[in-house]
């Protein structure tokens, strides 16, 4: 395969994913600022929605207020944000156009169709509408995953689409994990607080993974039960562990085909065994914010080696 089919099927799997997790982000966040005043919880809620992103100094550049309209619409439909859904789908779509014979027709057609869809939607009118178009992207996103499950050949196209994929799903959970440790409990709120719960609760929802904490844990929602499931455990697919294990595992069939194994794999499995010398009691004793820090720059570097091995 060549280095620029590659390349574009790997971002495509990156930017999909990448829309995805803003829709979960965004719904997330209005979770969040619903809360009564009284709980102090609504204060910093779009804010950490802004920094979960990477887009705080972006936004701040446009001189717009940090609320619900202003940072839901340039997450959402924003054509000079590059990670906007709007900009993802159409990211996606550019990539999946470029290498339209390496999909298959109900592949290409759901990445199309998204695209198609999005690009007919103008503005935000009210919060009202802001509801189902979330939900739409997240349909558009599972139909295309469905699509590739279903018709695609388990040959290097997928494998590079997944591979991108895992990549951007662990940058995502890394991120929200921090944000949510360090920026989005306000000061003076007690850790296990009724606030701190319920922040916790709508973390798992973002990921889809409340049911699967109770019951993997069996248990009230814990913030160091949370991290080992969003860490640790390699069931859950969005875990930190899990999408390590998927990268891996992508790599490893490549090479099996090429023959040859590279700068990535290495990465790959150090980064692995880095995970798998782990619990959830050293990861707090050392710090979490410090082990997500690390691993934040060492998914960076496994997606520069896969750039350098594959993509130039």
């Amino acid at each position: 395969m060549l280095s620029r089919t590659a390349s574009s099927l790997y971002w495509m799997g990156r930017y999909l994913e990448r829309a995805d997790f803003t829709a979960r982000l965004i719904e997330a966040t209005q979770r969040l600022a619903a809360l009564p005043s009284t709980y102090g919880g609504a204060v910093n809620a779009w804010e950490s929605a802004l920094a979960t992103a990477w887009m705080t100094e972006a936004h701040a550049a446009r001189g717009l207020a940090v609320d619900e309209h202003h940072v839901s619409e340039f997450l959402t439909l924003a054509p000079d944000n590059a990670s906007s859904i709007r900009s993802c789908l159409e990211a996606a779509r550019n990539n999946a156009r470029s290498v339209r014979t390496a999909l298959t027709e109900e592949a290409w057609e759901a990445i199309n169709t998204a695209w198609l869809e999005i690009s007919r939607v103008h503005g935000l009118d009210s919060r009202e509408a802001l509801g189902p178009l979330l939900d739409q992207v997240r349909g558009w996103v599972a139909a295309y995953e469905g699509a590739a499950h279903r018709t695609m050949l388990r040959g290097d196209a997928f494998w590079f689409v997944n591979l991108g994929s895992a990549v951007e799903r662990a940058d995502n959970t890394a991120r929200l994990l921090d944000v949510k440790y360090h920026l989005l409990l306000p000061r003076g709120e007690s850790v296990g607080g009724s606030l701190d719960y319920f922040q916790w609760t709508t973390i798992l929802r973002t990921v889809s993974a409340l049911t699967a904490y109770r019951w993997v844990y069996r248990d009230s929602v814990k913030p160091w039960l949370v991290a080992d499931l969003l860490i640790l455990n390699r069931q859950m697919p969005r875990s930190l562990a899990a999408c390590h294990d998927e990268i891996l595992r992508h790599l490893d069939l490549l090479a099996i085909q090429s023959g040859k194994r590279g700068i990535a794999h290495r990465q790959a499995a150090a980064n692995n065994a880095c995970l798998a010398g782990q619990t959830i009691d050293t990861i707090f004793a050392g710090g979490l914010h410090e082990f997500l820090e690390k691993f934040l720059v060492d998914n960076h570097r496994l997606g520069e080696c896969i750039a350098e091995q594959y993509l130039f």
